[in-house]
């Protein structure tokens, strides 16, 4: 399984999760394929940041 990053990051977890909750819930909508796993990690500088991976 190989992980693709958004592009953007984010000072808070709070902020990360929520661009992760609509991934998982919304991106339907429009017309995007949903991503099998969804994940919030937090890099070396200590901003947060959203990877996902579809089959």
């Amino acid at each position: 399984m190989q992980w693709v990053y958004w592009v953007k990051l984010y000072d808070s977890k709070f902020q990360a999760g929520v661009l992760a909750k609509r991934m998982e819930e919304d991106w339907w909508i429009y017309g995007y394929e949903c991503p099998s796993e969804v994940e919030v990690f937090k890099s070396k500088k200590g901003r947060f940041g959203v990877r996902y991976s579809v089959y």
